[in-house]
């Protein structure tokens, strides 16, 4: 089973990435985001879909333009993250064959993501929003929509997250922070598996 948690690598420079991506993916973690706002991303993106493409979904984040998810799509990634909702971000995502998780925030938000194709939403900022936010939006969200809470969202609290219907996490500065080597990614991505594991027994 994959597990649900995603890799936001910001910051990451494409000599580092590869190292740390196969340190995630050796830890289980296999949804590797690198955002647009990082050093040479579709440099990153590219070398880590020739390198893992067959065992991880390889993507971007901060997505926020047409323009964009096509620089991504055509350098083979397979996932888009964006902050915000942007419903042409989302369409022309989904016409490249891609995954689409578009930030929310509001249940206005969440139903216009839905509506243009999203495969899931993304809570942000999830420490704003809150589980309580959390658990109130799921009321009126389809049965099945898949919300990941991303910001606030940790080793320290996955259950309680969990227990507000968070159904995955994008997991940030905690996994990987500019400078960290892949020993040190390691021992963190491997707290964060298995605090989400005892979280979901």
């Amino acid at each position: 089973m994959t597990l649900p948690l995603i890799a936001i690598l910001r910051g990451i420079t494409p000599p580092e990435a590869p190292a740390i991506a196969k340190a995630l993916i050796a830890c289980g973690i296999t949804n590797i985001e690198v955002p647009l706002n990082s050093p040479k991303p579709y440099e990153s993106i590219a070398a880590l879909v020739h390198l893992f493409g067959d065992d991880a979904l390889i993507g971007a984040g901060t997505v926020l333009s047409v323009e964009q998810v096509d620089a991504v799509a055509d350098v083979g990634g397979k996932l888009i993250v964006s902050p915000n909702c942007n419903v042409d971000v989302i369409t022309q995502t989904k016409a490249r064959d891609m995954q689409s998780w578009p930030g929310v925030f509001t249940p206005t938000e969440a139903f216009a993501a839905l509506a243009a194709g999203a495969d899931g939403l993304k809570l942000f900022p999830g420490n704003m929003a809150g589980t309580g936010g959390l658990a109130a939006m799921r009321a009126v969200l389809p049965k099945n929509t898949l919300v990941y809470a991303v910001g606030g969202a940790g080793a320290d609290n996955f259950g309680d997250w969990i227990a507000a219907s968070a159904d995955g996490f994008g997991i940030g500065s905690a996994i990987y922070k500019p400078g960290l080597t892949p020993a040190e990614v390691s021992t963190r991505a491997r707290i964060l598996v298995d605090a989400f594991k005892s979280a979901t027994k």
